[in-house]
């Protein structure tokens, strides 16, 4: 089964989501050029902190604590050096560190020299540069998994529309490389089933196609925005019971990937136009 992922850092909303099935808690600390890059988009900005990661952790009792910190930086009067957060973050329970927007392979060296084996570690592939330089960076031996950021990586290509990526062959050539190098690797996010511009169903059916194991849980499948409980629990419920459902039918019917990528090109080409 793919590994859901489900960003908040409400301890309340982080305990429904473990209690449903969620495997990892995601919480949010990149903020440096987060803005610039995403400002003119329909995006939600993290508003989350450091203090967060100790009361989400006490929440959750099944679900592991992801923690995404800002992309590699020196110390300036807004921010602490990347070494100095990724020391508060291992001291405040992270179970996995992600590194985000990184375009050299010196940065992904330093972010492994912070965190120096402490936790588990996870790269997020989002720029053309990383691309560019994605063998030598899977040469690292502290590689061990990797998360393809579409939003971010389509904006760097000048796409109008992020699944653009994995219409063109962009993501099954990265997979193919993660794959060769045995390395567990995830792409983009989904929806609810039946949701999104391009509908959730098509999309996890990729996953499974081209031997994803993590996807992110987008906030078409739970707004932020909902305060209501009752209506979060009923949201992850139904939501993740029905994913569960669409992934046994894929692993029973795995005939039918070639044929979905090839309505998945049509729908992200129609949309485009």
């Amino acid at each position: 089964m793919l590994k859901l992922m489900y960003i908040t850092n409400q301890s309340d909303v982080a305990k429904i989501a473990d209690e449903n099935g969620v495997d990892r808690i995601f919480i949010d600390l990149e903020k440096i050029g987060k803005k610039e890059r995403q400002g003119g988009m329909d995006t939600v900005q993290s508003q989350h902190s450091i203090e967060d990661i100790s009361e989400v952790k006490n929440a959750i009792k099944q679900a592991e604590l992801l923690v995404r910190v800002n992309p590699i930086h020196e110390e300036t009067e807004a921010y602490s050096s990347s070494e100095e957060e990724i020391e508060e973050v291992i001291k405040h329970g992270a179970d996995i560190i992600m590194l985000p927007f990184f375009k050299t392979l010196e940065e992904v060296q330093r972010f492994f020299r912070c965190v120096d084996g402490r936790v588990r570690t996870c790269l997020l592939l989002e720029t053309p540069e990383a691309v560019e330089i994605v063998d030598e960076i899977l040469k690292l031996p502290e590689v061990k998994e990797i998360h393809i950021g579409l939003n971010d990586l389509s904006l760097g290509y000048g796409k109008k529309f992020m699944f653009e990526l994995l219409a063109d062959g962009t993501v099954e050539r990265l997979c193919r490389k993660f794959r060769e190098k045995e390395i567990d690797y995830g792409f983009g996010g989904i929806a609810a089933l039946g949701k999104g511009m391009l509908p959730s169903e098509y999309i996890i059916k990729e996953h499974y196609r081209l031997g994803s194991t993590c996807a992110i849980l987008s906030r078409s499948f739970c707004s932020p925005k909902e305060t209501d409980l009752d209506i979060i629990r009923n949201t992850f419920e139904t939501g993740i019971k029905e994913i569960r459902e669409l992934e046994e039918e894929c692993k029973r019917r795995c005939d039918y990937f070639l044929t979905n990528r090839d309505v998945v090109i049509e729908k992200v080409n129609e949309i485009c136009r």
